[in-house]
């Protein structure tokens, strides 16, 4: 299969897709405040995809399932490989900065970026775990970042930090689920 760009015919989805991302962002940029950046980032996302379904049915027929088109389970596969590294990773960013604790070690011995590659690793393989269904290996993960975590956050006696790493990791795992079970639904629906 050889993959085309066609310039002449998709030049209205282009336009409609470069053009909204723009005003969307430009108004997002104008209006937030901090109290109100989640919420904006959250309205801002809903408008993009609202615009890509547009785009979309501007040369197919809409289905509720659009990867029903491609008829291809790979496509699927990495629109979730897509949501379980890039957007999950942007999504729990935005929900967890605002209880971001202070750096108050200069020396602190942790990786550059670590966490949010931790963050990828667990949700691909929570992923896997959910699409071979093997959920027991769901609860040996979260055990195992337990025991490694609880030296680090016992030591620190940082409740805060703590209190943030758990919620960082709940919602990883609960995108990383959700994603997984509606992997499976659509593959099933395919």
């Amino acid at each position: 299969m050889v993959i085309q760009f066609q310039l002449k015919e998709y030049w209205l989805g282009i336009v409609l897709i470069v053009t909204s991302h723009y005003v969307f962002d430009v108004l997002k940029i104008t209006y937030q405040k901090k109290k109100t950046k989640r919420t904006w980032f959250v309205i801002d996302q809903i408008l993009h995809l609202f615009i890509l379904i547009v785009a979309a049915t501007i040369y197919t027929e809409f289905n509720y399932l659009a990867v029903h088109y491609y008829n291809d389970k790979y496509v699927l596969l990495l629109l979730a490989f897509l949501l379980l590294t890039k957007v999950s990773s942007i999504i729990i960013k935005q929900f967890i900065t605002q209880w971001q604790p202070e750096n108050k070690n200069e020396n602190d011995a942790s990786l550059a970026k670590a966490g949010r590659y931790i963050g990828i690793l667990e949700r691909l393989f929570v992923f896997v775990f959910v699409v071979t269904n093997h959920w027991e290996a769901i609860g040996f993960l979260i055990t195992a970042k337990s025991v490694f975590r609880f030296g680090d956050l016992t030591s620190s006696k940082d409740r805060k930090l703590t209190e943030y790493i758990l919620i960082g990791t709940l919602l990883s795992f609960g995108l990383a689920i959700l994603i997984g079970i509606l992997y499976s639904y659509a593959v099933i629906m395919l």
